[in-house]
């Protein structure tokens, strides 16, 4: 069984070895609550919640264990005065507080749900390599009962989801998000709460740094498209770094409307959607592209990479050629104005 588990990344490893203590400890948490439910008066003082903290760390178990109820029961004035305890290196306190972040986690205050989820997401994405993971190990578990309604919002809020597989064979969950998504930036986050994502598309929505974090937080992704995102570089960056195995291909915003078959040259077009930019212009299935702007397009990679710099609206120059049943192929170019992704 060791074998198995040390082949695992470090913060799965993390996971599993935490998961039967938060569980432990969200039981004693429960079975505090209904022994005495009204223990603790709403808002305590800022005082009171900081000597509560403290006892977090006390020789005396019962006094832990009381204090962690006490605590759970504060509300959303002992959140900010918890995330700062977990910066202190007291790995006690750390347990215990993100313990008692995913046991606000589960209750039935949908704001205090919401701000103990994004306290334990900002944990998960820390530099402190034990709290990160038992902050993602929290959220992992809370996330397995989560998926069918955050599915469920998504799909309300304008994304396409749907089965199927990536040409590495890897079958699993593809999400687009483009023109008909009305989501905000923060509606990204349900993302992590879905088994199984496999392929993002995100196509013209426009993509600032919460949103890049949130799909930075999807463990197993294979492929990221970001075609006219605006996303920025240091977000950008943060992703890559995040998800390194990840292919995350990202475009200015300008499309064609074109298919063909990647790194096989030459660049035969064996498809034009119609009404694109590409039908528009007269260009048919079956030209070759020779090059876009006097540059060289040595394959379809090339091709799109060549798009992908160039924004909706802009302008480039392709030459073409076109087989002539019987005759000799033709040369022509085509001044195409680029449309956009929805």
């Amino acid at each position: 069984m060791m074998p198995a588990i040390q082949s695992l990344p470090f913060r799965i490893r993390c996971a599993r070895l935490i998961l039967p203590a938060v569980l432990a400890v969200a039981v004693r948490l429960q079975a505090g609550a209904a022994e005495n439910p009204s223990a603790v008066e709403a808002d305590p003082p800022a005082g009171q919640i900081s000597a509560w903290i403290e006892q977090l760390a006390a020789e005396q178990f019962a006094q832990r264990e009381a204090a962690t109820r006490s605590l759970a029961a504060a509300g959303r004035g002992a959140i900010e005065p918890l995330r700062a305890a977990i910066g202190r290196g007291d790995l006690e306190i750390s347990s215990r507080a993100v313990e008692i972040l995913r046991e606000m986690l589960g209750g039935e205050d949908a704001e205090l749900a919401t701000t103990a989820e994004r306290t334990l997401e900002t944990l998960a994405e820390g530099a402190d390599a034990p709290v990160a993971s038992m902050a993602e190990a929290t959220l992992e578990f809370h996330n397995l009962g989560m998926a069918e309604a955050a599915r469920e919002k998504l799909e309300s809020l304008g994304a396409i989801i749907s089965e199927g597989f990536l040409a590495t064979g890897q079958r699993g969950l593809h999400i687009q998000f483009n023109a008909g998504w009305s989501g905000k930036s923060e509606d990204f986050r349900l993302l992590s709460r879905l088994r199984g994502v496999i392929h993002v598309g995100v196509h013209g929505v426009p993509l600032d740094e919460a949103a890049a974090a949130a799909l930075g937080r999807l463990r197993g992704i294979e492929k990221i498209d970001l075609f006219g995102t605006g996303i920025g570089a240091g977000p950008l960056a943060t992703l890559t770094e995040k998800l390194p195995d990840a292919k995350i291909d990202v475009r200015k915003g300008g499309k064609l409307g074109v298919g063909g078959q990647s790194m096989i040259g030459p660049c035969v077009l064996t498809q034009v959607q119609e009404g694109s930019a590409a039908a528009r212009a007269g260009i048919q299935t079956g030209d070759i592209v020779l090059t876009i702007d006097g540059e060289p397009v040595a394959n379809f990679e090339s091709l799109t990479d060549r798009v992908g710099r160039r924004g909706p609206g802009e302008k480039i120059e392709m030459e073409i050629e076109r087989g002539v049943p019987g005759g000799e192929p033709q040369r022509m170019k085509r001044t195409v104005e680029l449309g956009g992704w929805d």
